[in-house]
């Protein structure tokens, strides 16, 4: 393998958010995303008009990456995009893309596992974050998966808990649709809880054996909760609303807390990194943070912008699935519910 220097294109489509990035070996040159605005007036990502902004956006997009990292499509070495997990048109968009841009320039093709990406942000060059030690414990939470992955090394990773059911970011996300809130939720139930009391309300911890997770019990606690309060008080979710998020956020970080603590004894591994969307949200990074303190455990938390989908992740990948020589051709096509 040679010594020079390797420019990746990375390109992320694997729901509603476009992005490429250019990354120079493992450092990041530049990481754009285009957010697709239209799901929120129908409260979730709806998959056909999420492709249709992936075809608008792919383009000016990466046009963006290259011109911020200030690097011409002829000196880039392989092109990195998602092949999967992820909705099927959207990943569509950034698989073709990237196999007829590839063999335009004639350069290596390289898949990525997108749940192998959030776990992977960890090991960008970054000042703001620090690189695992393997091996380390992984949680995964995003809107879509909510998983804890042994990781033994770059590739070598097994799950050992996930969910049964609905996912962290959708428990968050039907939780605010039911208190009336807009999408995405998660954020803003993190925002509002800073300001109530978290143990105002308290909400049942589902019972789930081993280190799975199920999420729709307590939605459904939620909502019978909520229709029961505001019909003796119409006005108990407007006057409540801080309290409610504070109390709907302390349960589910236990709920992770819980898990967690158990794959630690279980295994013996007392290094943890987290990944995906929802781990930027601020009760949960700072419940592992003080788990340092009161578990002895070593938290790693990527730096925001790696947090949520982005093409800085699948670049990491790419670039280490690289210096293995380990490409993939023409006939690849993408693969919805591609497990790690």
């Amino acid at each position: 393998m040679s010594t020079k220097d390797v420019y990746i294109l990375a390109i992320e489509s694997s729901c509603d958010d476009t992005s490429a990035a250019v990354l120079k070996n493992a450092k990041v040159l530049s990481n754009v995303v285009a957010n697709q605005k239209i799901h929120e007036a129908y409260g979730g990502v709806v998959p056909e008009l999420a492709s249709r902004a992936h075809q608008q956006n792919i383009v000016p997009v990466v046009h963006q990456a290259l011109a911020n990292a200030n690097i011409d499509k002829k000196q880039l070495t392989a092109i990195a995009f998602t092949r999967g997990p992820g909705l099927m048109g959207s990943l569509l968009v950034g698989t073709s893309f990237a196999k007829s841009l590839a063999l335009g320039l004639n350069i290596p093709l390289i898949d990525v596992n997108h749940m192998q990406a959030h776990i992977l942000a960890h090991f960008i060059e970054d000042d703001a974050q620090e690189i695992p030690a393997f091996p380390f414990l992984a949680m995964t939470i995003s809107g879509g998966h909510t998983q804890i992955v042994v990781v033994r090394n770059h590739f070598d990773m097994e799950v050992i808990g996930e969910t049964i059911d609905d996912a962290v970011g959708e428990a968050y996300d039907k939780s605010g649709k039911i208190l009336g809130l807009t999408y995405p939720a998660g954020p803003q139930i993190d925002k509002l809880a800073t300001q109530g009391n978290p143990k105002a309300f308290p909400f049942p911890k589902p019972k789930v054996a081993g280190l799975n997770f199920s999420f729709s019990g307590l939605k459904t606690a939620i909502l019978y909760f909520i229709q029961k309060q505001t019909k003796e008080n119409p006005d108990f979710v407007k006057e409540n609303l801080v309290d409610i998020c504070a109390s709907i956020q302390y349960t589910i970080v236990n709920i992770i807390l819980d898990k967690l603590k158990k794959a630690v004894k279980q295994t013996g591994i007392k290094t943890i990194a987290i990944g995906g969307g929802v781990s930027a949200n601020s009760a949960i990074r700072k419940a592992l943070k003080d788990g340092e303190h009161k578990f002895g455990w070593k938290t790693h938390i990527p730096k925001f912008e790696y947090t949520t989908d982005n093409a800085g992740m699948i670049g990491i990948v790419g670039y280490l699935k690289y210096l293995q020589e380990d490409f993939t051709d023409e006939a690849v096509t993408a693969n919805s519910r591609i497990k790690i």
